[in-house]
């Protein structure tokens, strides 16, 4: 029985391995510890490993910290005029040229930018409140409720989405803060889709099914379990929700509903310029180029986004 001892433990020894400490002490060694990360910190490592990604969201912090610090980096007031001066290229007093009045271009891009980026975050803040809550209710209730209230999603969809934005603006003013709820107010049925098919889905797994089996309310389970589990798709579409926004209220500049002067922002500088392309053509390329700049960053970073926080995804991501 002794002798069988030794060989039984040997076996045991190299069927586990030597990972497996033989004593309370090396239990606390150091060298057995691990580190443990959250899926928000696996997605962050992957995240920074889509060089596309990372290189939008720097040019993005470029640009919102110039637009954050305009009134101190912008050499002229934005309003300021020069007549006599009239529009001039680029010199080294302006570095973008000057407008038909006089007004140095890339002061009224930095103050355009803070316009551009106002627009797209509050509008997308509105889909989003309104898009997250519909979707929610929906995917929960279930039923008759849940096929109702797709049904007038479809019945939603079918409709020009820029002509009730147009509609929107004439009935209820042209000023920044109807154009926020407007193009917002356009922008959330994908979202609804998205947060209800995710609520749906998480439903049915087992953490969801045990709360109800505690007693847990609807509410609170929606609120405390499933939205936050829903969180990775809803950040992702509402950094795609941007540049679409942004988008729009360039396009609704150009018909001139968007942002009202003496208010400019890229949409409506390019709209400007647009009409003495020919003769001035700096007007729209500069303005043009910051939005296209942008809109690229913007969705370079939602995919990126998309591709990091989905752990189904398998692409390859550049070392």
């Amino acid at each position: 029985m002794t002798s069988r001892e030794p060989r039984a433990e040997s076996r045991d020894r190299e069927t586990t391995g030597s990972r497996v400490p033989a004593s309370p002490e090396a239990l606390r060694n150091p060298q057995w510890k691990t580190s443990g990360a959250s899926p928000w910190q696996d997605a962050f490592r992957r995240l920074r490993r889509n060089r596309l990604a990372m290189l939008g969201m720097g040019i993005l912090l470029c640009f919102v910290l110039a637009a954050l610090l305009a009134p101190w980096i912008a050499p002229y007031p934005f309003d300021r005029t020069n007549l006599p001066y009239g529009a001039k290229p680029p010199t080294p007093t302006h570095l973008l040229g000057t407008d038909e009045l006089g007004r140095d271009l890339f002061t009224r891009i930095l103050y355009g930018a803070r316009i551009s980026f106002a627009v797209g975050i509050l509008a997308t803040l509105v889909s989003l409140t309104i898009g997250v809550t519909y979707g929610s209710i929906a995917g929960s209730a279930g039923g008759r409720a849940d096929h109702l209230m797709m049904r007038v999603v479809d019945i939603l969809y079918g409709l020009p989405f820029m002509f009730f934005v147009i509609i929107l603006m004439v009935i209820f003013g042209r000023n920044i803060l109807n154009l926020f709820v407007a193009l917002g107010a356009v922008q959330w049925l994908t979202m609804a889709r998205i947060v209800r098919g995710q609520v749906l889905s998480l439903k049915a797994r087992e953490f969801v099914l045990s709360a109800l089996a505690i007693g847990v309310s609807p509410a609170r389970l929606l609120v405390r379990h499933v939205l936050p589990n829903a969180l990775g798709p809803i950040v992702v579409y509402a950094t795609l929700t941007v540049p679409a926004v942004m988008l729009e209220e360039a396009f609704l500049s150009f018909l001139g509903l968007g942002v009202q002067p003496p208010m400019a922002s890229w949409g409506s500088l390019a709209s400007e310029g647009s009409a003495a392309m020919e003769t001035y053509p700096w007007l729209i390329l500069f303005p043009g180029l910051a939005l296209t700049v942008t809109l690229l960053s913007l969705n370079f970073l939602g995919d990126g986004l998309r591709d990091a926080l989905d752990p189904q995804i398998t692409a390859h991501y550049w070392a």
